[in-house]
């Protein structure tokens, strides 16, 4: 019989950047021109968010929020080498990454053997920094196990009920995994002994009739047409197709891991604050929820409603939340972390097998 673990986690990129350098998603929405200018002075900013910039731009601050992250993240690689899985089931997006003009699908399940990822490798045109805080070489390689068989498994018990889903036997991103992906497999091994861990990466198309217009947030946002490009999946199509992903896997002969991988709302994404910081009243209704089960109804969620939110990456923690409903699994929360500087807020959960 099989047996389930559940996690989410966040894939901030900022986390292998310097302290000083962590700010970097706000310092182009300073810089941008989109900002009412207004916000543009600190002084007209929250009170915390003032705090949190301090006189160094975030940068004490980064090493703070860095450290509490990390924490999390080591319990929950605690967790998960504790539990031995056969392989991790990982839900993230791409963000115009393996997919940009030739093909978005709604999701897709990837069936390597092997994948090597160039995380560092960033182009000379990315507002990204090219130093990392392990020192590590632009051209470092990282290199982690597939489980085809299992995704194979899962994509035709898929298919037996009625949900075809596209899949693909190799990346095509020239860096390798989505950040999505191995950002989390680099913090799950912050100290570099090693992810012995299979994995199994599912990408959701979080970012619907965004992600060609604003090549995944790297460009402004352009004029939507009389017609605008097709939104992501739904939430209750996310939350219904992790119920039938749990009921695949309950049945399947290994130990599976499901891991959802993003932050929360998005300060760049939520254009109630002027693009400028996080929704944190949304979040914390959605903490609310997951803390005393109402996760249990994010199918009723919107997708309106989560895009005026910032939340647009909170469709991978709803497939989770689908498969955890599912099996009956109640979550743990080991930490859940605010910020106004740092781009998005951080919920780190566990959800133990039954």
């Amino acid at each position: 019989m099989a047996e389930i673990l559940g996690l989410g986690a966040t894939h901030y990129p900022g986390f292998w950047m310097h302290d000083d350098d962590m700010s970097v998603i706000l310092k182009r929405t300073l810089n941008g021109k989109r900002l009412d200018p207004y916000l543009k002075d600190p002084r007209n900013w929250p009170e915390a968010m003032r705090e949190e910039w301090g006189d160094d731009d975030g940068a004490a601050a980064a090493g703070r929020h860095r450290a509490r992250c990390f924490r999390a993240f080591d319990e929950q690689r605690r967790l998960l080498d504790a539990f031995h899985p056969d392989f991790i089931l990982m839900f993230g997006d791409d963000q115009y990454e393996n997919f940009t003009e030739d093909v978005v699908p709604p999701f897709c399940v990837y069936l390597a053997d092997a994948m090597a990822s160039r995380p560092y490798d960033v182009p000379a045109s990315s507002p990204f920094p090219k130093r990392n805080r392990w020192n590590e070489p632009k051209a470092a390689t990282f290199r982690h196990a597939g489980h085809p068989e299992g995704g194979r498994y899962l994509l035709n018990r898929l298919n037996d009920a009625g949900l075809a889903l596209p899949y693909a036997y190799r990346l095509r991103y020239d860096r390798g995994l989505p950040h999505a992906f191995i950002n989390t497999l680099l913090y799950l091994d912050a100290d570099r002994r090693g992810f012995p861990h299979p994995v199994v990466p599912f990408h959701v198309n979080c970012y619907g009739g965004d992600l060609i217009r604003m090549h995944g947030g790297l460009a402004p946002p352009s004029e939507v047409g009389a017609e605008p490009d097709p939104a992501s999946p739904s939430p209750r199509q996310c939350f219904e197709l992790g119920r039938a992903i749990a009921r695949a896997m309950a049945a399947s002969p290994w130990r599976v891991a499901i891991v959802a991988s993003s932050s929360w709302s998005h300060a760049f994404l939520t254009p109630r604050h002027g693009w400028l910081y996080p929704d944190h009243e949304s979040d914390r209704a959605r903490l609310d929820e997951l803390t005393r089960g109402g996760f249990r109804q994010w199918d009723t969620l919107t997708t309106a409603g989560l895009e005026a939110a910032g939340q647009h990456e909170l469709l991978n923690w709803i497939v989770l939340a689908g498969a955890m409903t599912e099996l009956g699994h109640r979550p743990r929360i080991i930490d859940y972390i605010e910020t106004y500087v740092f781009n998005a807020n951080r919920c780190f959960a566990v959800f133990d097998p039954a």
